[in-house]
């Protein structure tokens, strides 16, 4: 993992932004992994500006989503393709045909999430990922005892989660129980992975994603795997860190560094 410390958590987010427009930019025809959520929000909003700042277009570029609630209409106010469409899609130029998530409904989960699986398989698979990170080490909805060679299924949420995403509702017990949600194994299979954190509250999360044995316990844990992961952070969330000095020597201020010669 290279783990990149900033002393804000916009200047986390904003390095995020750009390392997803650099990707766009350079290579017009990715597919890209798009998650949800809070963080995403200052996220998408610097790449809508910095789209339109360096005319990057995203006319060729595809996304899936992470994820998706199961049992509520595509259109309602709460869904991540409302979410979605607000925060980012409406504000570039991707074709909408092109920018996918989840079922929201359906007559068979399963049969939802394998038809996705199978479209992002077609799709020639994930070339960048885009995650959050949950206070319980979540990774979209993979809550703590997923398998970690996980395809896109559907999962039962996390009283927690359910509580941390009641903002979104009007009562609580209209949060859903249920997702559809790219697997744990289907972000590994990705070419790149950045996910963010930021913020005291997911420090152990960071700690256990970062420096903890891997374990279905920390599903992000998992990414210590993944051959190409960046991990944005700010100094918030990187506080129970353990080997702090050596994060700030290799890569300070959240800098990237080269190779010098000796």
């Amino acid at each position: 993992m290279k783990v990149l410390i900033f002393q804000t958590e916009d200047e986390a987010k904003l390095r995020a932004a750009q390392i997803i427009l650099s990707r766009v930019q350079s290579v017009p025809n990715s597919v890209l992994g798009l998650a949800t959520g809070g963080t995403m929000e200052a996220i998408y909003a610097h790449l809508i500006e910095g789209s339109s700042n360096h005319s990057v277009s995203w006319s060729e570029t595809v996304t899936f989503n992470l994820d998706e609630y199961w049992g509520i209409p595509a259109d309602s106010a709460a869904s991540y393709r409302t979410y979605m469409n607000e925060h980012l899609f409406k504000h570039i130029d991707v074709a909408m045909k092109s920018t996918h998530v989840p079922a929201s409904s359906g007559d068979d989960p399963s049969d939802a999430a394998q038809s996705y699986e199978d479209a992002i398989l077609t799709a020639g698979g994930i070339d960048l990922q885009l995650l959050g990170i949950g206070k319980n080490g979540h990774i979209g909805f993979n809550e703590p005892t997923s398998s970690l060679s996980s395809r896109t299924w559907i999962k039962t949420l996390t009283q927690e989660t359910r509580d941390s995403n009641r903002r979104f509702f009007e009562r609580l017990e209209d949060v859903p129980k249920y997702a559809l949600t790219v697997g744990i194994g289907t972000i590994l299979a990705s070419e790149e992975c950045i996910i963010v954190g930021t913020g005291v509250d997911k420090a152990a999360a960071i700690k256990a994603m970062i420096e903890g044995p891997v374990s279905a316990a920390c599903p992000a844990s998992a990414l210590q795997m993944h051959r190409n992961v960046t991990v944005l952070i700010d100094n918030d969330a990187a506080q129970n860190l353990d080997p702090m000095e050596y994060y700030q020597h290799v890569h300070p201020e959240g800098r990237e560094t080269e190779l010098s010669n000796v």
